[in-house]
């Protein structure tokens, strides 16, 4: 656990695991539930019913008509996306997570990048190269929070011929996924689940090719041997997001408004109303972020992505809003979810505030 002392503001990184979650793992963690679900044998066909009621469970947050594919995280799941539908010519936004951006130059080192505004959002009416096969979008950005169009983009997606993945990791448990997508990959510890699990949703009639071979444990799609405990602590994990959405959305929006008042002399990167409002990424001129974390170092919080943090390289999203590298590094990124407490968001700001006005940053 992270010590008392500390206040956790990263939940973008990855957020608490829910007791509910954690209860829901260690039934199978323990003597009486170690089987592996592979197994014919009594335990092991308890130990595979734990995984399919998890599975339903998980599938709630998708659209109708597909099927979930458990893989070891969103990464996984975004690679046997791009790479198990063997597109041959790519189309994704400049503002995606490496894990999309990376695997689809792999797949395609000439893959078109498709600009976004000085806000953060991709043009839902920006053409699609012809030829496109395969457009990838993320539904909520992972550093700035924007919600991009992705319905549309989607839909314009499927008149050029190809089809759309949605990165929906920030998005999982709290909007509505695209009706429309091809195929959604979220991840297990950015909605109060366990690490090392996440998901690949895939509409029924999209065929995919296996990335990893051994057995086919996984729907003939994923070999290995799957983990009870983390598919359990997935599928507690989602239900809670189904039955707490409205009340976490009403947390959120509460502690969205305090933080824009304590942090009101900052400048707020991306569009203010079309994001996730758990997500506050600001800068202020003059500022020195690694002085600032070490003057606050009991203060859990983000220079970025936590993906990229250590690289010193400013971020491709900022720099694709069109902050210059200098811009791009005095911004921080303060995240806040079900367990924020109105209070300890006081204290961080009071202790970031002073902090940076120490450095003399404007």
């Amino acid at each position: 656990m992270i010590d008392q002392a500390h206040i956790y503001l990263d939940y973008q990184a990855t957020t608490p695991l829910a007791p509910e979650a954690r209860e829901a793992m260690l039934r199978w963690l323990g003597e009486d539930g170690f089987a592996n679900p592979h197994s014919p044998h009594r335990p092991g066909r308890a130990a595979a019913a734990a995984v399919e009621v998890a599975r339903e469970q998980v599938a709630a947050l998708f659209p109708p008509g597909g099927r979930v594919i458990f893989t070891s995280g969103a990464t996984e799941a975004l690679n046997l996306a791009i790479l198990g539908c063997r597109a041959q010519r790519l189309t994704v936004s400049a503002v995606e997570h490496a894990a999309v951006l990376d695997t689809a130059r792999f797949a395609d080192p000439d893959c078109t990048v498709l600009p976004v505004s000085s806000a953060g959002l991709v043009d839902a009416a920006a053409p699609v190269p012809p030829g496109t096969e395969l457009v990838a979008v993320m539904q909520v950005n992972n550093e700035i929070g924007t919600i991009q169009p992705v319905e549309a983009l989607a839909d314009a997606a499927h008149a050029a011929g190809a089809l759309f993945l949605c990165d929906a990791v920030q998005a999982a448990g709290k909007f509505a996924p695209p009706t429309n997508a091809d195929m959604i990959a979220i991840s297990a510890h950015k909605l109060y689940g366990p690490k090392g699990i996440g998901a690949l949703w895939v509409r029924d009639g999209v065929a995919l090719t296996p990335l990893i071979h051994g057995g086919g444990q996984e729907q003939g799609l994923r070999s290995g041997t799957l983990s009870p405990a983390l598919c359990a602590g997935f599928g507690a994990a989602a239900a809670l997001c189904t039955s707490l959405r409205e009340s976490d959305a009403q947390h959120v929006e509460s502690l969205w408004q305090q933080a824009r008042a304590l942090f009101a002399g900052w400048t707020l990167n991306g569009d203010a109303e079309r994001r996730w409002h758990g997500n506050l990424n600001i800068r202020r001129d003059g500022l020195d972020v690694g002085r600032l974390m070490s003057d606050c170092r009991t203060l859990a919080f983000s220079a970025g992505s936590a993906c990229a943090s250590g690289s010193g390289r400013p971020s491709h999203v900022l720099r694709a809003l069109g902050l210059s590298d200098r811009e791009a590094k005095t911004a921080i990124r303060i995240g806040f979810g079900r367990y924020t407490r109105a209070e300890d968001l006081e204290r961080a700001a009071a202790a970031i505030n002073a902090a940076s006005s120490a450095q003399g940053a404007l």
